[in-house]
């Protein structure tokens, strides 16, 4: 990369949920290390901040699930003209994007209207719903860097100029994951040790949450030596849920810990989303959920959203590797009964370690931060 070129310019960058500001965070840094000299501001969280980015706006305590956005439309209104006041007043010269297509659209748009160029990192996952708005990325994306490798093709062919540039997820594991492995010798359900991953979304914890604990306390009553240690995304995250705990279940809590505790764990309860290819990349086996509005679904969601699988691991092994109870609406009983069998049956655990490794292990060949930099040099020079 030729640095000298691009020294002096000037990053916009929109986020608006905690895994896209680890995200930008990442390829801020990257950037950073590379000697770019190149001086970012936008709308994100606090990990952008640390890595150097002037914030005009704290966004990421304000992330919503798409069914409980309608309360919010307001302030994401003044956001986006905040945003469009901005760029007339301070040129930039590239926005980069990072997931959230509902809000970063409108930021997108906004780019064009300034005569910016727009990188969307993170593709919009129109492949499972909306692909009418394949339109509106073609003329609001210069460049889109995804990070599933089934979407290069899929956005090429509709015209999006596409790159693949790995998972952040998973940048900084070792290309061999053969020691994340799990072996389960002489494991017994009794000394289980399981992780409760209930999102970082406020949404999220609102609705999986309390399902999450009940699982535990379920699963606590048939094996009564099992532990449970609940990750949180963030110190605020931890206090909510600390204060939220049902009588009945006790655990430890981890905070941004993923990964690491995915690894000491034999199994994980997971929330549908990025947190699920970090357990896989530890070889954890996972039960995944995700909760909704029952009404809303019926009458809107199913009709909307139509792919094969809804979790990344599956998606990504082409097939039920792991299961997924989504939308989640009435009784644990069935999650809990499924978790109860993996527990019983070590042969099976170690089998579905295995497997998401094998999914996993092919991801960690690219450094997606790295990847992302190079491209935005070469956008700015």
């Amino acid at each position: 990369m030729v640095m000298a070129d691009v020294k002096n310019k000037r990053v916009f960058v929109s986020v608006n949920d905690p895994s896209a500001d680890v995200h930008s965070a990442r390829l801020i840094s990257a950037l950073a290390k590379s000697g770019a000299g190149i001086e970012f501001v936008g709308i994100g969280g606090p990990k952008m901040a640390a890595a150097g980015c002037e914030l005009i706006e704290s966004t990421v305590g304000r992330a919503v699930m798409t069914y409980n956005a309608i309360a919010h439309v307001g302030h994401y209104y003044k956001l986006v003209r905040r945003v469009r006041r901005y760029l007339r007043e301070h040129p930039v010269d590239l926005m980069i994007v990072c997931d959230s297509p509902s809000f970063n659209f409108h930021v997108a748009k906004a780019a064009r209207q300034a005569g910016v160029k727009t990188l969307f990192y993170v593709a919009p996952q129109l492949w499972a719903w909306g692909g009418w708005r394949i339109r509106k990325l073609r003329r609001l994306c210069d460049k889109l860097c995804c990070i599933l490798p089934f979407e290069e093709d899929w956005f090429g062919q509709r015209g999006v100029d596409t790159t693949f540039v790995g998972n952040p997820l998973l940048d900084g594991l070792p290309s061999d994951l053969m020691g994340f492995r799990k072996r389960y010798s002489g494991f017994g359900p009794d000394r289980a040790k399981i992780a409760l991953m209930p999102g970082s979304r406020l949404a999220e914890i609102k609705s999986l949450w309390k399902p999450m604990q009940q699982i535990a306390v379920q699963l606590k009553q048939r094996h009564s030596d099992a532990s449970f240690t609940t990750v949180a995304a963030s110190d605020e995250r931890r206090r909510l849920l600390e204060q939220t705990q049902i009588p009945g279940f006790a655990c430890e809590y981890s905070v941004d810990t993923v990964r690491d505790t995915a690894h000491r764990v034999d199994f994980s309860i997971v929330a549908s989303g990025s947190a699920t290819l970090e357990v896989a990349a530890s070889g954890c086996p996972m039960v995944i959920m995700y909760r909704t509005n029952r009404f809303l679904w019926h009458l809107v969601g199913r009709w909307l959203v139509h792919p094969k699988f809804f979790t990344l691991v599956n998606l990504l092994a082409d097939r039920a590797l792991v299961p997924e109870f989504i939308p989640y609406f009435t009784s644990v009983e069935p999650i809990v009964q499924r978790v109860d069998a993996y527990l019983q049956d070590p042969i099976v655990l170690a089998q579905v370690s295995n497997e998401l490794i094998d999914v996993v292990e092919p991801l960690t060949r690219k450094n997606a931060s790295e990847q992302t930099a190079r491209i935005v040099v070469e956008m700015l020079t």
